[in-house]
């Protein structure tokens, strides 16, 4: 896998892509700025991307932008971007296009190796990878009236882990239960909800989710 890394931070930068090298992964390039990163995938097609929100000039949407950019030369490019803050707005928009390929991780995960390592990799196979803070708020910004509410307690848990990118077999083994019961209980998630039926697997599962909790974020 073939790897760029785009990150203003020269310390973090240095980190990821010692990080990456050292789990076998390949680091195609390292950029400090969006506009060198774009130029870069104008002409080639890295694996992933790894890329940080807050970019130079203004350091408030730069990151994001290139991410959403680079998808528009390279439609479904795995992009996975790194915040320091849980920012609802930019996870929504990098999601907009319904494609999957996409995280949104906290900066403090990246301490966490095997977890980082995992949400890249699932990225990379045109999966989701989304923070825990960023779906407990996307959770927490739903209108008291709505279907949310009717959910129970191990629904929303597994609603969470579902948006998280989790798959069921994960789910299960997180929550010590059957593989039978998470397929029970996302079925009463999607009913409740008023979800197709029809997205009840792989990362279109997961947008739809992440869609439905989105609608009031921002």
């Amino acid at each position: 896998m073939r790897v760029v890394i785009a990150e203003d931070d020269a310390l973090l930068r240095e980190g990821l892509a010692l990080l990456l090298k050292t789990a076998g992964i390949e680091v195609a390039a390292t950029f400090d700025n969006a506009e060198d990163f774009l130029a870069f995938v104008e002409g080639e097609r890295p694996d992933a991307v790894v890329m940080d929100v807050r970019m130079p000039p203004t350091h408030r949407d730069e990151g994001l932008r290139a991410a959403v950019r680079a998808r528009e030369i390279h439609p479904a490019l795995p992009v996975l971007v790194l915040s320091a803050h849980v920012e609802t707005s930019y996870a929504v928009e990098l999601l907009a296009d319904g494609v999957g390929g996409v995280g949104y991780l906290l900066k403090e995960r990246v301490g966490k190796v095997e977890r980082f390592l995992d949400a890249l990799n699932r990225v990379a196979k045109g999966g989701t990878a989304m923070d825990p803070e960023v779906i407990g708020q996307l959770m927490s910004r739903r209108r008291t009236a709505d279907p949310l509410a009717a959910l129970t307690a191990r629904e929303r848990e597994v609603l969470a882990l579902m948006a998280e990118g989790y798959n069921n077999s994960t789910i299960a083994e997180l929550l010590v239960v059957s593989d039978g019961a998470v397929l029970k209980h996302i079925r009463n998630i999607f009913a409740k909800l008023g979800l197709p039926s029809d997205e009840g697997s792989g990362h279109r599962r997961v947008l739809a989710v992440l869609a439905y909790l989105g609608r009031d974020a921002g």
